[in-house]
């Protein structure tokens, strides 16, 4: 059977089942176009009574070789992404940080003050305690509701922060 002949009889069949299996029209046109190529161009002859499963078959077999590579070149992409933060969380990063500053600015400097020498310098209440002067119970004190006070800054809508903090 000449190729046209094959072509004319077996093309719509290829490709509805090639569609069927990709579910993209342009994949399907590719499958059937590639195997009618492969059709022809195989070492044995494509005889007439098993014309239509020997071209289905090629287009299965097409199919799947096209979803292995996609996989394949899938995996690479995410193996090569970057796993540095992007632009984006970057910015937000930045961003974040200068609300944690202003925020900061916000509590009086004793809190201030309580607050990094625990979160920041890691020091013991015992130690903050002795460096500005109170009892441990009042530095657990002084920190504990300078940890709130940030909290509630930080969540706040940055036109609340602002207006408060004008004179």
């Amino acid at each position: 059977m000449d190729l046209s002949g094959l072509y004319r009889r077996h093309s719509q069949d290829v490709y509805r089942f090639a569609y069927w299996l990709s579910g993209n029209a342009a994949d399907a046109e590719d499958i059937t176009s590639e195997t009618f190529v492969r059709a022809w161009t195989g070492a044995s002859g494509v005889r007439a009574e098993t014309a239509r499963a020997y071209l289905l078959t090629i287009a299965r077999n097409l199919f799947l070789q096209q979803r292995r590579r996609d996989r394949d070149r899938h995996d690479a992409l995410r193996e090569e992404a970057d796993p540095r933060p992007g632009p984006e969380r970057q910015t937000a990063a930045v961003h974040r940080m200068a609300q944690l500053r202003a925020a900061l600015l916000q509590l009086s400097e004793a809190d201030r003050t309580a607050l990094l020498l625990r979160a920041q310098e890691g020091l013991r209440y015992d130690e903050i305690a002795r460096a500005l002067g109170m009892s441990v119970g009042a530095a657990k004190v002084k920190v504990h509701r300078a940890r709130l006070r940030l909290a509630r800054l930080m969540n706040e809508p940055t036109s609340q922060r602002e207006e408060r903090s004008l004179p």
